[in-house]
């Protein structure tokens, strides 16, 4: 017969334990898993500059240390990210001109940047995307730039810190398209590829 789960060795016990644990913890924090699929890659040291605040910009400030990004979260059917405010056109927030294209846009035009890892070395150039916002309206925009990851507080980023892993940096004409108030700067949306 077979012995009770009491006399059953404590090696037995442990290594149930220890399989069935990081299921238990998957289904308890789900959001866990997925945060632990990209950490911080380093930190940058930042330095001041003559940055544009024009969108609520935050500007780096000398001697902070700024994390740094060489991954995104996982890309879905409706991938998580926050929305975040940019001009791509001459003399704007964004900076130099579009990665994608070398080109500067008008803030009218439906253009998005993407973090490092979503951008996938400009992989996603040209390609449109669908951002879906809280309120439940949705807008088509393209990929033309880069929400640099892992650089930052130079004059190439506007000495703005490094993008966040999981930043769509939207046009004014997004925003508008999706009914949100520019002033909020940030705000949680989906997106997928269309």
């Amino acid at each position: 017969t077979e012995p009770s789960m009491a006399t059953r060795p404590v090696s037995y016990a442990l290594l149930l334990v220890l399989t069935t644990l990081p299921l238990a913890l998957a289904t308890s924090f789900p959001h866990r898993a997925l945060l632990q699929t990209c950490q911080p890659s380093g930190t940058i040291a930042g330095e001041s500059g003559s940055c544009s605040t024009e969108n609520d910009s935050e500007c780096c400030e000398d001697g902070r240390r700024y994390r740094t990004f060489a991954c995104s979260p996982r890309v879905t059917g409706r991938t998580r990210a926050s929305l975040t405010l940019n001009s791509f056109a001459d003399g704007g927030d964004g900076g130099g001109r579009s990665e994608c294209d070398e080109k500067f846009h008008p803030d009218s035009q439906m253009v998005v940047a993407l973090s490092t890892g979503w951008f996938a070395g400009g992989g996603r150039c040209g390609k449109r995307v669908v951002i879906r916002a809280a309120n439940g309206r949705s807008a088509t925009a393209t990929v033309v730039d880069e929400c640099d990851s892992k650089h930052g507080c130079d004059e190439e980023h506007n000495f703005e810190p490094p993008c966040a892993n999981n930043i769509v940096d939207g046009s004014p004409a997004v925003w508008k398209a999706l009914g949100l108030d520019t002033d909020d700067g940030v705000v949680p949306v989906t997106w997928s590829d269309a």
